[in-house]
């Protein structure tokens, strides 16, 4: 009896003998259009069965050589992706900012990091998360968490990224890994940033204040989604995030995150906790007004 597999090998053969055989002009069309046909797939079976919307935490770390997580954040950032909407929101919260911490009080945001790590390595994002999430109402288990040696590698592994200076920008005190401070000078206009010098302008702040800074380091991240939108770019950016990024994210969470991030390209929905959504208290901090944070919150992101 003759085995279905030496039946089946000639008539395979044959299938590519024809194909093969086919003018030199199709065979070119097939192998232009294939890439457009999976991804018009691809995204046909995302706006039909969209992914979960998600919220993720992303912090970045003040952290030098040989410091690990052990450090106060820099930078504190909730990324909202709605997939079913194709949409997804950068929510900052600048450093300063007192919030109610489990346990602990009232806190600086900035210090909830370290207070988790000093008590257990490795549960800074947890805490960190489950302030935001009390006093902000939103849900939260996702984060990607980084320090400046990580971030700098991620920038670098996307080619770097390209950023809209809106204004000239002049730090004669920026801070150097030494404790030294040099002098830094950004032209307004358009720009290629690799990853060092888009450390700088993320965390400069001597010619302006928190808010501002807070709003580049939205440019930024808004700069290095629209680089990994691009999937040639993602076994460099994931090779950086095994080695030198902590994150609980899932391959789920990416790829919720890649349609939005393609169709709106660098163009989000973006808040920073400036003066205009601040209130004080009786012991002189600057605490978010909840209140009128709410809406725009509720329309864009996860709710507990």
């Amino acid at each position: 009896m003759t085995s279905p597999t030496a039946d089946t090998l000639p008539r395979r053969q044959t299938y590519a003998q024809r194909f093969l055989r086919q003018p030199r002009r199709w065979l070119l069309l097939w192998i232009l259009l294939t890439p457009f046909f999976c991804c018009g797939m691809s995204l046909l079976v995302y706006l039909v069965f969209p992914p979960s919307a998600v919220n993720i935490v992303v912090l970045g770390t003040d952290g030098r050589a040989n410091e690990g997580f052990l450090s106060r954040t820099d930078s504190i950032m909730v990324v909202g992706v709605k997939p079913s909407q194709l949409r997804l929101s950068l929510f900052s919260i600048p450093r300063d900012i007192f919030i109610e911490v489990p346990d602990y009080g009232s806190q600086r945001i900035n210090t909830i990091n370290m207070l988790g790590e000093q008590k257990q390595a490795g549960t800074g994002p947890e805490l960190v998360m489950k302030s935001i999430s009390q006093d902000f109402g939103l849900q939260l288990n996702r984060y990607i968490r980084l320090d400046f040696k990580g971030f700098v590698q991620l920038v670098d592994s996307v080619g770097g990224i390209t950023v809209d200076v809106e204004h000239t920008i002049i730090d004669d005190q920026y801070p150097t890994e030494d404790g030294g401070v040099q002098y830094v000078k950004f032209e307004m206009g358009v720009q290629q940033m690799d990853g060092e010098r888009a450390l700088i302008y993320a965390r400069t702040r001597h010619a302006d204040d928190d808010y501002h800074r807070a709003a580049r380091q939205q440019q930024v991240i808004s700069a290095l989604l629209a680089k990994l939108v691009n999937p040639l770019r993602w076994p460099a950016a994931l090779a950086v995030l095994r080695s030198s990024v902590d994150t609980n994210l899932t391959l789920l969470d990416m790829y919720a995150m890649v349609v939005p991030a393609l169709v709106n390209r660098g163009r989000y929905e973006t808040l920073v906790v400036d003066r205009d959504y601040i209130k004080g208290t009786g012991e002189g901090h600057a605490v978010p007004d909840y209140e009128k944070l709410q809406p725009w919150l509720k329309d864009r992101f996860v709710q507990k």
